[in-house]
């Protein structure tokens, strides 16, 4: 997921340089939703399985 993000972060980023505002911000919006998700996603994982965790 987090691939995913850079890879409409970097896309984002290129139509923003040729000029395409509307696809840059369609894109950057995307990439922040699932980095967000992501970010949701990893956090509790340590609290579902601490010991295994210290291995």
């Amino acid at each position: 997921m987090l691939g995913w993000a850079l890879t409409f972060f970097v896309l984002a980023i290129i139509a923003a340089v040729f000029g395409f505002g509307g696809i840059a911000g369609a894109s950057a919006g995307i990439a922040q939703i699932l980095f967000f998700v992501f970010l949701a996603l990893l956090l509790p994982v340590p609290k579902m399985h601490p010991k295994e965790m210290m291995k």
